[in-house]
């Protein structure tokens, strides 16, 4: 390996160490205006909403109190790991990287949305629906995310294994 290459790797995984500390502070900082404020708006054109405070919005005599859980940092931080753990060429990898956070951002926006309608007309399984949605739907859904990304970017190298057999190559 190069040392370039070897700098570069080294690099990939002190950001994802980087980001990890103070509680995944930078995705929540990031994420949680771009989450809250698109789904006050759309509620707003069913029901008359807004907002009580940054993450709080009254709709129909309601309070949606939109949670750290809900904006699901911890979830942006995973596909991040996995990008950034994947040896690919650098505007492949921002490419990708906008693609897998607009992508969950997306269906989080849709996600909210849809529970919160549900809420409001007392669906009669809406507990068992969001926590099924939250234990079992998430995981499918960031699974699912990341092998769309695979296909859609043409990415053929695997997270942190394409790394160790590299490496191990040329030590070895």
């Amino acid at each position: 390996m190069k040392q370039k290459e070897i700098f570069y790797l080294l690099f990939r995984y002190f950001i994802l160490i980087i980001l990890s500390l103070d509680n995944l502070y930078l995705f929540y900082f990031i994420f949680t205006p771009l989450t809250v404020y698109p789904v006050s708006w759309i509620l707003n054109l069913f029901y008359d909403s807004y907002l009580i405070n940054n993450s709080m919005i009254y709709f129909n005599g309601l309070i949606l109190n939109i949670i750290p859980a809900c904006v699901a940092g911890a979830a942006y931080y995973l596909l991040l790991a996995l990008n950034l753990t994947t040896s690919i060429e650098i505007k492949k990898r921002i490419k990708s990287i906008l693609f897998l956070f607009a992508s969950f951002l997306v269906l989080n926006i849709i996600r909210m949305i849809i529970f919160s309608i549900l809420y409001i007309n007392g669906f009669e399984y809406f507990n068992i629906a969001h926590k099924t949605i939250w234990y079992v739907g998430s995981t499918i859904m960031l699974a699912g995310i990341w092998f769309i990304n695979v296909w859609l970017f043409n990415i053929k190298k695997i997270p942190v294994y394409s790394d160790i057999k590299r490496i191990i190559e040329n030590v070895f």
